[in-house]
């Protein structure tokens, strides 16, 4: 019996952030260990079965560097990278759409409904949902690299009205309808604020952001995140995802969070607990 009611007692204590964010869209980046260990893979996906019960829409974008590198080597294919973005000429963009698209998209759908969800799978090309540009960096060339030009939320304002999940693989196309391969992060944080989400979630492989001693901090402002990079005490791929959630942040999305995707129920601990499991990106702490 007291087993039972202890169950009871973790419900009510989930009781003031269900109410919070009851209606509320929360955009979420899946990627990192959190795509490949099995238990990892189901934990996540019962996450979020549970968060759209409760009253949350969940909204998920997923990466899948790893899974497109591992297909090029086996096929004989060398991978190149420029400030951690991979080049992509015409042959690579064929394996991008191969997997993110035709099988990893499908296989996080099959995992949310296995789980009891109603999830559905998106391109960014469907939809007209990532208008795409090829993406330029000096002396460089980057092939079928893309940056977001504009969001059309339009299809996802469908898929909530009818209660199903959407699942975004970041492809995205131009008025011609080349495809182009655009970074996750980027396109769940432009995603974020064109659903004026109240939430942006980013899953890593780090503990989240660290300080200058390699402790975790749990909340930054704008400006402590802009101080990081400048001092260099945030570098590599850190960079890039404290720049999306700060651009998320002053487009409107309430909160970003950086978290550590290798712990079970991360999502979940995120958003119905205090402490979390990473760290929290605002206007003010």
């Amino acid at each position: 019996m007291q087993k039972n009611i202890e169950k009871i007692r973790t419900l009510f204590e989930s009781l003031p952030y269900i109410r919070k964010f009851f209606n509320k869209t929360v955009v979420i980046k899946y990627g990192g260990h959190a795509m490949i260990d099995d238990s990892l893979k189901k934990s996540f996906a019962r996450d979020i079965v549970l968060m759209k019960y409760v009253g949350i829409n969940p909204v998920i974008v997923h990466g899948g560097g790893p899974q497109i590198g591992g297909l090029l080597a086996r096929l004989g294919k060398e991978s190149r990278f420029v400030k951690v973005i991979r080049v992509t000429d015409n042959e690579t963009m064929d394996v991008v759409e191969m997997v993110l698209v035709g099988k990893i998209n499908k296989e996080i759908v099959g995992l949310i409904n296995h789980f009891g969800g109603k999830a559905v799978g998106l391109g960014g090309k469907d939809g007209g949902l990532i208008k795409a540009r090829r993406l330029k960096i000096k002396g460089e060339e980057m092939g079928y690299v893309g940056d977001v030009e504009a969001i059309d939320p339009g299809v996802l304002a469908v898929l909530e009205e009818s209660d199903f999940i959407p699942v975004i693989a970041p492809v995205g196309g131009d008025e011609e309808g080349t495809s182009f391969n655009i970074n996750a992060d980027t396109v769940a944080g432009k995603i974020a604020a064109a659903l004026n989400a109240e939430k942006l979630i980013l899953l890593t492989d780090v503990a989240g952001v660290l300080d200058k001693d390699k402790k975790l901090i749990s909340s930054l402002t704008l400006s402590e995140a802009r101080a990081l990079i400048t001092k260099k005490i945030a570098v590599g791929g850190m960079i890039p995802k404290l720049q999306c959630c700060m651009e998320a942040v002053v487009s409107g999305v309430k909160r970003a969070h950086i978290i550590d995707g290798r712990v079970e129920h991360a999502v979940l601990l995120e958003v119905f607990t205090d402490a979390g499991v990473g760290t929290a990106i605002g206007l003010k702490k």
